[in-house]
């Protein structure tokens, strides 16, 4: 072996012992992460889904009196509905809740005056939540840039057709809240989320590091380092599953940590918008224009879906965000059919007495430094085009946590059979 590659392996194996088994841990979390949406909408399908009637949908008004009688003090910070008739309509109330039926740690305007429910992620990837995110909880995409995501108020989730309340959502309450704390190390604040930020940075070096060490002197070994041979003993298919598998996956994990590294540091996004020309901050929401005399009723929600249902029939969802003040404006959020993430979605925002258009942005029109922040997570995810990318991360990460596993077997099986060769030689020496 030539110097330089004695080199890398020394590297390779001193890093990959150091960080094995926070590699295993966060590959782990990350493949429960992988299918976060289908896990959680399976096991609670009955917040999520109804049987679709006969009858016709209610107005959003009388599903923001039911999620009222729900809970009384209640802030509705904006609504989303779905083009699906068998989805609950999803209610995003404002503040950070406190438990327990109708309490409420921190208030808003009621519906119609309205209120910003804070969407932390959205706003990571540099743009504003669409009504607090309403409903886009269980594996919501984009999520990049700074990685706050902590905030925001519960979801009440309805059922269109009767107005009963199929369920409520704290997010952070939420399992897969807690795996994703986890798994990036939020759980220790700022100290937790540096070490998984370095750890995935030491994983880049491990994954370079041993593309090189595989990569065979000669042309007649290539084969060999890309077939496992099934029929050896226990020893050689360890060997192979480290050295021919780490091959195919790191590819993958290479992309996957790289995300993870991008969603750890701030730099990452600031250094992205710096390199793309786009904003640094993203613009402040628009303003309504003072109404015309006292006592001006804000335009319904019913009339804002109407709206958007005129100019995007075809859409997947509308997520209605409400103004926080008698100044704000109405956001509407559309997402398309065919959108590349959940959270590439074609804006506007009204005036909320008037019901005119004030500014709108189209997912194409974002600056190129948010689209690229906010494909970290469902790059990272697998999310990015859906279930063949999401089984691909899966199995991906999944090989992750054995190869620092199969390394140490390497490793200890090598100084096993030096050992033995060392012995003859003591004895003789003796």
């Amino acid at each position: 072996m030539s110097p330089l590659k004695s080199a890398f392996r020394t590297v390779h194996l001193w890093l990959g012992l150091a960080s094995g088994l926070i590699i295993v841990f966060v590959c782990l979390t990350g493949c429960v992460l992988a299918f976060e949406k289908e896990l959680e909408q399976s096991w609670h399908s009955e917040r999520y889904f109804v049987a679709p009637a006969s009858t016709p949908r209610l107005s959003l008004a009388q599903v923001a009196e039911a999620v009222r009688a729900y809970k009384p003090k209640a802030k509705i910070g904006g609504l989303k509905v779905y083009a699906d008739p068998t989805r609950t309509v999803e209610v995003s109330l404002a503040g950070a809740p406190e438990g327990g039926k109708g309490r409420m740690g921190r208030e808003g305007g009621r519906l119609g005056n309205g209120a910003e429910a804070k969407g932390g992620e959205a706003r990571a990837a540099g743009r504003p939540a669409a009504g607090g995110a309403p409903g886009e909880g269980p594996g919501k995409d984009g999520k990049g840039g700074k990685g706050r995501g902590e905030g925001g108020g519960p979801r009440v989730f309805v059922n269109p057709y009767t107005a009963a309340i199929t369920g409520e959502l704290n997010p952070r309450d939420n399992f897969f809240k807690t795996v994703e704390q986890l798994h990036r190390g939020l759980v220790a604040g700022k100290a937790g989320k540096l070490v998984m930020g370095i750890s995935a940075t030491v994983f880049l070096f491990i994954l370079a590091t041993g593309i090189v060490l595989w990569w065979p002197a000669a042309r007649k070994a290539f084969s060999a380092r890309l077939k496992v041979k099934w029929g050896s003993g226990w020893k050689r298919l360890n060997h192979d599953f480290h050295i021919v598998l780490g091959f195919y996956a790191s590819v993958f994990l290479f992309v996957i940590a790289l995300t993870g590294v991008g969603m750890s540091f701030d730099w990452v996004g600031e250094g992205i918008n710096k390199l793309t020309h786009s904003p640094l901050k993203r613009p402040e929401a628009p303003e309504s224009a003072a109404p015309a005399g006292a006592g001006v009723a804000p335009f319904a929600p019913d009339a804002v879906l109407a709206l958007a249902r005129q100019q995007a029939p075809d859409a997947e969802f509308y997520a209605l965000q409400l103004p926080k003040d008698a100044k704000g404006s109405i956001r509407v959020a559309v997402l398309r059919p065919g959108a590349i993430t959940e959270n590439a979605t074609d804006e506007v925002y009204l005036d909320q007495y008037s019901g005119q258009l004030i500014s709108g942005q189209t997912y194409a029109q974002r600056p190129v430094g948010q689209r690229i922040r906010g494909l970290f997570k469902p790059v990272h995810t697998g999310a990015i085009f859906g279930w063949p990318t999401k089984v691909l991360a899966f199995v991906m990460t999944l090989l992750g946590a054995t190869f620092p596993v199969t390394g140490t077997i390497m490793w200890l099986n090598r100084r096993r059979k030096q050992q033995r060769k060392q012995r003859p030689l003591a004895i003789a020496a003796g």
